[in-house]
């Protein structure tokens, strides 16, 4: 069970807008690269983002835009972050290492699970010397209540793939775009 996300979920009751977000895209292969001029950074999602669920690999639909990503942020530049992949689940980080030599972008290996990874992410940043300012940084995922929630909790750009790689029908998601329709009812 995710527990960051669990708990870091209930600040919905006092803010349900930290479940919104920025960019909205159907699918990876709409993400616009660059994300936006001021943008430094970019943390992926893996599972329904840029991959279809439990695979290691960039979907073949989405290459162009991994390749264009890859070009326009290079090295440290782009990471990615998993609840799967890198994060505790992965123990001995075989996952992560799979990935990583799959797709040519490293995986970040974290102890918490998003939404509660945000420090992680801006110290791997810094460390790499790519930004220190949360607002330069974008986050790609398919989860509301993970991926947006972190990016709104960092100060960051959060870039929601609505329906990923394959619809997603379990009734937590279904539960995250009934609020999202409900929050946004002009959107």
């Amino acid at each position: 069970m995710n527990f960051s996300a669990a708990i870091n979920t209930l600040r919905l009751f006092v803010n349900p807008n930290l479940c919104i977000p920025q960019t909205k895209i159907s699918n990876f292969g709409q993400l616009p690269v660059p994300i936006s001029p001021s943008i430094k950074a970019v943390v992926l999602d893996k599972d329904n983002c840029f991959a279809y669920p439990h695979t290691n690999e960039v979907w073949p639909e989405y290459e162009k835009t991994w390749v264009k990503l890859k070009e326009t942020y290079p090295g440290a530049s782009l990471l990615i972050v998993s609840n799967s992949a890198g994060s505790s689940d992965d123990t001995d980080g075989k996952e992560a290492k799979i990935l990583e030599a799959n797709v040519g972008v490293p995986v970040l290996h974290h102890r918490v699970k998003k939404p509660g990874c945000r420090e992680e992410i801006l110290e791997y940043f810094a460390l790499h010397q790519i930004t220190t300012n949360p607002k330069e940084i974008a986050v790609v995922g398919d989860r509301l209540f993970t991926d947006i929630l972190m990016a709104n909790l960092m100060g960051s750009h959060g870039v929601w793939v609505c329906d990923g790689v394959t619809p997603a029908k379990d009734p937590f998601t279904t539960f995250e775009r009934k609020l999202y329709d409900w929050l946004t009812p002009t959107a």
